[in-house]
């Protein structure tokens, strides 16, 4: 464990870190824990509750972020005349170079004065530092049953790369799913062609309108 001021804080602090909290799921436990296979990183992170999981599945489906860490640090500072100390749930690592610190909580409990204020400090700390800082309750139910899905063709190998690049050369823009699935296939049943789209539509190389039930009546669109 290293004590960093938060002015000389940089991203490559990170790269060797551990959560800070060690996860540990017991039987009759009030909250649902665990540790998610993140196609992001290529290994696991660590999650407390279910809205987290929730949480780590977008993330771990957003082609701009780029690197995900649980429970990163431990911030200290004095905020009035009292030393105050939290740990965020979550920093990601953005393509674009910068960082976002990002808290897990239930919509509930924001109403909350004493957690709303003990998420507040953190995140003016974050920005003053000039990264990004985030407060997130959940998202909508279809968007989140749709990720769900997909997460099933995230890892490497699950669909053949050979396959996922012949699909990508041959999808054309505003087709619907349906309709894509029977030209990919060929002589073929129309679903053996669905991995492939899926695997795509997952890593974000197609798009699709995932606040409406995925069918095959979605319209996809590629996304260099």
């Amino acid at each position: 464990m290293r004590e960093v001021p938060v002015s000389q804080l940089r991203l490559g602090n990170f790269a060797d870190s551990a959560p800070w909290r060690r996860v540990r799921s017991v039987h009759g436990q009030p909250h649902h824990s665990g540790s998610y296979a993140s196609a992001t990183t290529g290994g696991h992170v660590v999650y407390e509750s279910r809205l987290e999981l929730a949480w780590l599945l977008l993330a771990d489906s957003d082609p701009a972020v780029v690197g995900i860490f649980a429970q990163p640090c431990r911030l200290t500072a004095r905020i009035g005349d009292r030393m105050r100390r939290h740990v965020p749930d979550f920093l990601l690592v953005m393509r674009s170079g910068t960082a976002r610190v990002v808290n897990v909580k239930p919509a509930d409990r924001l109403q909350d004065p004493k957690i709303a204020e003990a998420l507040a400090w953190p995140g003016a700390l974050v920005e003053q530092h000039g990264w990004e800082y985030e407060v997130w309750s959940g998202a909508d139910r279809v968007l989140l049953e749709n990720v769900r899905f997909l997460a099933a063709y995230r890892r490497p190998g699950v669909v053949p790369e050979a396959a996922v690049e012949r699909a990508w050369a041959e999808v054309a823009d505003g087709e619907q799913l349906a309709v894509t699935e029977r030209r990919l296939a060929g002589d073929r049943p129309a679903h053996e062609a669905r991995p492939a789209l899926m695997a795509l539509l997952w890593s974000g190389r197609l798009r699709a309108d995932l606040s409406r039930p995925l069918s095959g009546e979605s319209v996809l669109w590629r996304h260099a």
